[in-house]
């Protein structure tokens, strides 16, 4: 819970390119959140005071409310053929430098991207930078964005059909394993200088996630590093992951990464015509 790891109600601010809107704890709509933590009972986490049974309760009322709101953001994706991919990380793996290389790769792709971060708007005027789109999420004391956040900033969007929307989400690799947003993949992106057992320390995210993206591999050869054994521990934790080989300073494996992207809008242009 919140009260566990730190991350309090705080005040939500959603920065579009015309206006800016906050959340406040008094707010009607305002965001309460959970968080998976492992302590010693069934609900993964303790409390002073708390019973077991009481923490799952809340537990499971904070998801299922998320849930509502994933729910009704994937619906309106779906509806326009627009592909959401949440892109997860520690802090410092280059997910933002991998955003601008492949939004400049797109070219006269549609796409627009929301930023999480916890303060200031530096991601997102470096997405702008590229011409996209970006709508910035600051979630002041809050660890990761939630369904209800991401469906606000679409609001901020106007998203086109068949775009896609990356959602770059806080740098944390506990808890927003847990929250849906309403994407059709979790991409966990991993710097070559965090060790190999990185998904084992994080296997909640890993499990998760759709695809894994080794970033910084131009810098392997000047680490201690062995990929083979990233490899191998990501797949003990998730035998169906996808894994890339990335360098985004020198682009080597952007092409295979640039086609994953356009097979799975492909996919989902699939998808909406079925509806």
């Amino acid at each position: 819970m919140c009260t566990v790891c730190g991350c309090s109600d705080g005040e939500t601010k959603v920065h579009g390119d015309s206006h800016d809107h906050h959340h406040h704890q008094g707010d009607h709509h305002h965001h309460h959140h959970d968080h998976h933590h492992y302590g010693h009972g069934p609900a993964g986490t303790e409390v002073p005071g708390m019973s077991q049974e009481r923490l799952i309760e809340i537990e499971t009322d904070i998801l299922s409310k998320n849930d509502r709101f994933a729910k009704a953001n994937r619906a309106a994706l779906t509806a326009q053929g627009v592909l959401a991919l949440n892109l997860v990380s520690s802090p410092g793996s280059g997910k933002t430098t991998l955003l601008c290389k492949t939004i400049e790769a797109l070219g006269d792709q549609p796409l627009a991207v929301i930023e999480g971060d916890q303060q200031t708007q530096n991601d997102a005027d470096r997405i702008r930078a590229t011409g996209a789109r970006a709508v910035q999420v600051n979630t002041g004391k809050g660890c990761h964005l939630d369904g209800h956040m991401v469906g606000h900033a679409m609001e901020h969007l106007a998203l086109e059909p068949g775009s896609i929307l990356f959602i770059e989400n806080v740098g944390n690799l506990v808890c927003p394993a847990a929250f849906d947003l309403g994407e059709d993949a979790k991409v966990a992106i991993l710097s070559v200088t965090e060790g190999e057992d990185k998904p084992l320390k994080y296997p909640d995210m890993f499990t998760a996630a759709r695809l894994a993206i080794l970033n910084k591999i131009d810098l392997a050869p000047h680490c201690d590093v062995d990929l083979d054994l990233y490899e191998t521990n990501l797949r003990r934790v998730n035998p169906d992951i996808e894994i890339l080989h990335l360098s985004a300073r020198t682009g080597e494996g952007m092409g295979e990464w640039l086609a994953w992207l356009r097979t799975h809008l492909a996919e989902k242009a699939i998808q909406e015509a079925a509806q």
